[in-house]
């Protein structure tokens, strides 16, 4: 079976590799924290001392970093993957980062021969244990072939255009699911400052044209007041982030994600850093006085 490099083994990375470990590839991991390292290491992966040394050994190469800069550093950098890397070889780059700075690395990787996908995700950490992301990827058809039973391992790959166009539907994502979340919450809050138990609302609606995935599984969190993290807001922060900086790069107004922005930026200033996104339910709560939360 093909070895695979893995480059980061947090809270998405981690399970994504077991599952590649489960279905029989042979992965080289590779982790800047000790610990989860450690336990990749013991479920089966290959233990790797750089980003350097996982590309020399692998001839293709997954990374899921948090954020441009730490793609940048660990694929450019000293020790960085192009180090170790030789002309075949192909990333895949499955962080959610700026599309341009996709761009700007894969230009490097090709001066090396190397090829290059940009396959963010979406679905938060029980996706990933259970291998049904969805994987918008990008780069080229043939290089996309090459790589879908490797991607498939780990969810449902949809090719969407050249390489960047991945990040880019990954911030289109983003955009709506933060809004979805706050509509949700916003909705609700009226709910039951009306009298109206949320959950018969939820119940009443969410077959209708109102439902969504989003409405589905962050509602009942907000009903039992759980926010612990399946995607950590500080990191939706990170995705809004790109998708505000690359909207003025196109000239494109988005108030909307602007707003639920300003209401991100809040809960962290609070100390919900680590809060599941559909924490935005406490912002609305704070600004009506009031609880979503079920009293038992």
């Amino acid at each position: 079976m093909q070895k695979i490099g893995f480059i980061g083994m947090g809270i998405m990375g981690k399970p994504m590799a077991k599952n590649l470990i489960d279905a029989g590839y042979r992965v080289v991991a590779y982790n800047r924290g000790k610990e989860a390292l450690k336990e990749i290491v013991s479920y089966g992966a290959k233990r790797a001392s750089s980003s350097k040394e996982v590309a020399s050994q692998c001839d293709v190469i997954i990374t899921m970093l948090p954020n441009s800069p730490d793609v940048k550093k660990v694929v450019l950098g000293k020790e960085g993957i192009i180090e170790g890397v030789h002309a075949g070889q192909i990333l895949i780059d499955m962080s959610s980062i700026a599309p341009l700075v996709t761009q700007e690395i894969a230009k490097e990787l090709y001066a090396k021969g190397v090829e290059m996908l940009d396959a963010p995700v979406s679905g938060g950490q029980e996706k990933a244990q259970l291998g049904t992301l969805a994987i918008m990827v990008g780069g080229k058809e043939e290089i996309f072939d090459q790589c879908k039973a490797i991607l498939e391992v780990m969810g449902k790959p949809v090719l969407v255009g050249n390489i960047g166009a991945g990040q880019t539907t990954k911030l289109v994502n983003q955009t709506i699911v933060a809004i979805n979340i706050a509509a949700v919450a916003e909705g609700l809050v009226l709910g039951k400052k009306a009298g109206v138990d949320p959950e018969r609302i939820f119940e009443a609606i969410k077959g209708g044209l109102a439902g969504s995935q989003c409405f589905t599984d962050k509602a009942p969190r907000m009903f039992k007041g759980n926010y612990d993290p399946g995607f950590r807001m500080k990191l939706h922060v990170k995705d809004l982030t790109n998708v505000l900086e690359t909207s003025r790069e196109l000239h494109t107004a988005m108030p909307l994600s602007a707003q639920v922005m300003e209401m991100m930026q809040t809960l962290i200033a609070d100390g919900h850093t680590e809060a599941d996104h559909g924490g935005l339910a406490m912002f609305y709560e704070k600004l009506n006085n009031i609880s979503l939360k079920k009293i038992i």
